[in-house]
């Protein structure tokens, strides 16, 4: 694999998942009707987020959006349908987002393997290099895309509760597993499938703790040890 594919292929994953994403609702006839549409998918996804997945209603979700009642009702013909389609919306831009920041990753990733001139020092710095690229991840996630993770936990949380939900996770799963899977791969994993399920098992606990105690209460050194260990291991240091 050359040194190039990883971004274009996990770009392609997530552009992939966007196109996929199939609403229950309602389809939008004009423009305006498409733009009142995400304006209620949009003030659903907010009340989840601040009162959580059993605050939607129709009533509450018209006010948010500042649409009559009648029109939530006119889109969704029930709330299941209203939640399952802001997840979908949720997905939807998560995929969009991701693609972008794959695009983004490329001349990062070639730098990194054009250090690996097969010393031991070499794979070191590579990994430690990696190490501190996952801890920026996750601190911006939580800096600037706070909203997003919590949107994140609510899905997996319904998830449990609604079956409708369980292709939607899978395809947000897969958004960030095929990239980090296909970056071990680059990067010299001997199973790097494997490996991106770990890693992407320990950021997303490294989220849920900054979620939970505030960014500014994260022990970023220990976090940045524990990247630091895990990397070694999958570069077999």
């Amino acid at each position: 694999m050359s040194s190039t594919s990883t971004p274009d292929n996990a770009t392609s994953v997530a552009n992939a998942v966007a196109l996929s994403v199939q609403y229950r609702g309602r389809k939008a006839s004009r423009k305006g009707s498409e733009q009142r549409r995400q304006a209620i998918l949009d003030a659903a996804l907010a009340i989840i987020v601040r009162d959580g997945v059993r605050a939607v209603r129709h009533r509450a979700v018209a006010a948010a959006a500042g649409v009559p009642l009648s029109a939530t009702t006119y889109y969704f013909k029930d709330i299941d349908d209203l939640i399952t389609d802001t997840f979908a919306l949720f997905v939807e831009r998560s995929a969009a987002y991701m693609a972008k920041f794959w695009s983004s990753t490329q001349s990062q990733l070639q730098a990194l393997v054009g250090a690996l001139d097969g010393s031991v020092q070499a794979r070191q710095q590579v990994a430690d290099e990696i190490a501190h690229l996952a801890l920026e991840y996750v601190r911006d996630q939580l800096l600037n895309r706070r909203e997003h993770l919590l949107a994140e936990q609510a899905l997996e949380q319904e998830a449990l509760l609604n079956p409708r939900l369980h292709e939607l996770v899978r395809a947000h799963r897969q958004i960030l597993l095929q990239g980090v899977s296909q970056f071990c791969q680059v990067l010299g994993s001997r199973q790097p499938e494997q490996d991106a399920k770990l890693l992407t098992a320990i950021i997303g606990w490294m989220e849920y703790q900054g979620l939970l105690d505030g960014v500014e209460q994260l022990e970023n050194d220990d976090m940045l040890a524990i990247l630091k260990r895990y990397m070694h291991v999958v570069l077999a240091l």
